[in-house]
């Protein structure tokens, strides 16, 4: 649905990874993927058309980090440092969080990220490597018909 969008391009997706879930209630895993998109849109704008896929899709917010059908964040957005009340980039726990690392370190490895100064390839140099992110469907996984 992404690609879909008129101002919307889609250049790259990883592959697709289960990870368990962190925080909320009891739930079962997730899947992550990570995307490189180009596009004019401004980052606000950006999100609202991702939340309107998510919406698309039957997203419900009902409790914080509870069970969703589609969880579509932007990670970051040309380095641009943004702090507003409906959005936040780079995303506050990216550096953090392996489920996001790993994908995107298979489709930009060199990507800097504003606010941490580091690339997506340094940030995980630093860290032992997260048995929870396991492979789920190579690259190509979401031209799959």
């Amino acid at each position: 649905m992404i690609s879909d969008q008129e101002d919307i391009k889609v250049q790259s997706v990883s592959p697709l990874y289960e990870t368990a879930p962190l925080g909320g209630p009891k739930q079962g895993p997730f899947l992550n993927a990570c995307a490189l998109l180009e596009t004019a849109l401004l980052p606000e704008e950006l999100l609202e058309k991702m939340q309107e896929i998510e919406n698309a899709l039957g997203r419900v917010r009902e409790e914080r980090w509870g069970p969703r059908l589609i969880d579509l964040d932007i990670l970051t957005y040309e380095g641009s440092l943004i702090n507003t009340p409906t959005l936040e980039l780079p995303h506050p726990r990216l550096a953090e969080r392996d489920f996001v690392l790993i994908p995107l370190f298979d489709i930009a490895p060199e990507l800097f990220i504003s606010g941490i100064n580091k690339t997506v390839h340094t940030i995980l140099l630093n860290r032992d490597p997260s048995p929870d992110v396991k492979l789920y469907m190579p690259s190509g996984w979401h031209e799959q018909s």
